[in-house]
């Protein structure tokens, strides 16, 4: 996403802009609500990241011969993005789950 950018859902909300995912609804986690997750922070990701990634994504039983296309990768990536724990993603509801591993995903596998 190119900066200044926004994607549109259907409804006319702004979906992104800059990073920032809005959520279908307001997700309470550890007492916080959010409405939105920042995503911005994946410009600042680091290929030693995504090797402590593959690890935690083998440690916990995963397997994929392309990891970095499974939900729970995604998930450790938008971790470390966020600074926020992974258990934070574990409870979005699908529809946002999908949208951030499709962001996380769409980054990896995106060219200039």
């Amino acid at each position: 996403m190119k900066e200044n950018e926004a994607v549109v859902i259907e409804n006319g909300e702004i979906a992104e802009l800059d990073g920032v995912l809005k959520l279908s609804k307001p997700y309470i986690f550890e007492g916080k609500t959010y409405t939105e997750i920042d995503l911005s922070g994946l410009e600042n990701i680091k290929a030693i990241d995504m090797i402590e990634a593959n690890k935690l994504y083998d440690r916990s039983g995963g397997f994929s011969i392309m990891p970095e296309l499974s939900m729970e990768y995604a998930f450790i990536i938008a971790s470390k993005a966020t600074n926020k724990p992974i258990e934070l993603f574990y409870g979005l509801p699908p529809v946002d789950a999908m949208r951030i591993k499709n962001k996380v995903t769409s980054f990896f596998f995106t060219q200039d």
